[in-house]
């Protein structure tokens, strides 16, 4: 995929390289007429600089009419030079040395862009191309199939050919590309198949595009059986439960409160809060990751099935199709060696009913499969249901049963803390307290007012903070 200098001296576009390929370009009657006269670049529309050893795009902002630009086999590194080409709907810049789109912003009537066999790692800066129709760029670098979904922003591609790339060898590589590009007609120069657009169709009509997504994602071991460590936590939904991370962030922004720790027996107060708090988290994450467990396993269970039915169906097809073709042979022969016109016409005829008995076969297996396919999908889907129905209600239970659990925890801690505040502002009254307090203190405990609204204040955020924690969970497993 990469293109060497080799004994040639790399070129840039200079005006001569470009006269002289104008001057190719005219009809043979013309030819003396565009050398003698310096030619009107702003009429030039199409122009070919194949094979010319160029290194660097440059000197073809007077071409500004241009709209269709050969630049292959070149040693072109850098996208470049090509701002003021705004008319160009054909871009062909295949076999060369090119490593990161770009340069291409401007170029919103492209219609048609090869960057075929280059040493392109990523598909981006594409986002003003949204008259592309035919892309091709393979023959690459491109090693992450998940990067194919940026494409999904060019509504109009309806030709993609990505084959020669290392994600190309991935398992499923064609049912991920049409899930996610569901708009494509051609795929690597093939039709793409009217039965892998029906399924992916079934798919998304019955379950929704997570369903779908989620298929093509474990399908292709990227999905969350594959996820370790944090990764792990962010889809079993309990990211940061695993220790102090959630008591912390309630009092990340707390001032206040955290001033009265000086006060009598308020600091003991302060320091039993975290640990039962934090109790609950640890039992709240390790219900979380066990229903995690659960969930994976149903989605492992899917996908071996899934290859089972897809599996013995194609097996199948393979055999019905091998059988055809042994007696279709066979049939050929006989017509072959027949002794009359007639007896070869029968023949004809027979081999004839013999494919259509072939696609009867076919037809019969790709509805069974189908059958299969939409049962084993509902069962899933309903297993699923139950699987995160339940999750999401004892969610809801742990937070509010009992006296051990989060937001309980809070309401009880709230109440001792209003209780010993108040018995500390009568001592105060009474001058029954020996101790000398910090002035921030002091001015927290200037009036019950005060000191009430600050309580409140920071209670009502750490509500806010375990109400909110408690909603993403539940949305999560809700849009998974």
């Amino acid at each position: 995929m990469s293109q060497f200098f080799g004994n040639v001296e790399p070129n840039i576009i200079d005006d001569e390289m470009v006269q002289k390929a104008i001057e190719e370009k005219f009809p043979e009657d013309l030819g003396d007429l565009a050398r003698r006269e310096n030619i009107n670049f702003q009429v030039v529309t199409e122009l070919q600089l194949s094979f010319k050893s160029i290194l660097q795009i440059d000197n073809l902002w007077p071409l500004e009419n241009l709209t269709k630009l050969q630049l292959d086999n070149n040693v072109i590194e850098k996208i470049e030079g090509l701002e003021s080409l705004v008319h160009l709907v054909w871009l062909d810049l295949s076999f060369n040395n090119i490593e990161v789109i770009e340069g291409l912003d401007t170029l919103v009537k492209l219609q048609d862009l090869s960057l075929y066999s280059n040493r392109i790692s990523k598909i981006e800066h594409m986002d003003t191309l949204q008259e592309l129709q035919i892309f091709s760029i393979g023959k690459n670098n491109l090693t992450i199939l998940e990067d194919v979904v940026y494409l999904r922003r060019l509504k109009s591609l309806r030709t993609l050919n990505l084959s020669g790339n290392p994600f190309c060898n991935t398992e499923h590589y064609t049912l991920f590309v049409v899930a996610h590009l569901p708009s494509l007609v051609y795929l690597d120069f093939k039709l793409v198949r009217d039965s892998t657009v029906r399924f992916l169709h079934s798919l998304t009509g019955k379950s929704g595009n997570s369903i779908l997504q989620s298929l093509c994602f474990v399908a292709l071991g990227a999905g969350s059986l594959q996820k370790s460590g944090s990764q792990k936590h962010t889809t079993a939904f309990v990211e940061y439960l695993n220790g102090s991370f959630l008591f912390d962030s309630l009092y990340a922004e707390d001032t206040e409160v955290a001033k009265l720790a000086s006060l009598p027996e308020v600091e003991d107060l302060l320091q039993a809060y975290p640990s039962w708090f934090v109790s609950v988290c640890e039992n709240l994450y390790n219900y979380g990751l066990e229903e995690y467990e659960k969930r994976e396993a149903e989605v492992s269970k899917f996908y071996k099935r899934f290859h089972e039915i897809l599996t013995v169906n194609q097996q199948e097809s393979k055999r019905i199709i091998s059988d055809f073709e042994n007696q279709n042979q066979r049939r050929l022969d006989e017509i072959y060696h027949a002794r009359s016109g007639d007896i070869a016409e029968s023949k004809r005829a027979e081999g004839k009913e013999d494919i259509l008995q072939l696609w009867d076969a076919l037809m019969t297996l790709e509805a069974l499969v189908s059958n299969d396919l939409e049962e084993l999908l509902q069962d899933f889907k309903r297993s699923i249901d139950v699987i995160a129905s339940t999750f999401m209600e004892n969610i809801q239970g742990i937070y509010p049963f009992h006296s051990i659990q989060c937001r309980d925890l809070e309401n009880q801690h709230h109440e001792k803390l209003m209780e010993m505040t108040f018995a500390i502002l009568e001592k105060l009254d009474k001058d029954e307290l020996e101790e000398d307090f910090p002035d921030d203190v002091r001015r927290l405990l200037v009036d019950k007012d005060t000191i009430v609204n600050a309580i409140n204040m920071s209670h009502s955020i750490r509500l806010r903070k375990i109400d909110k924690r408690e909603s993403d969970m539940l949305c999560n497993t809700y849009q998974w």
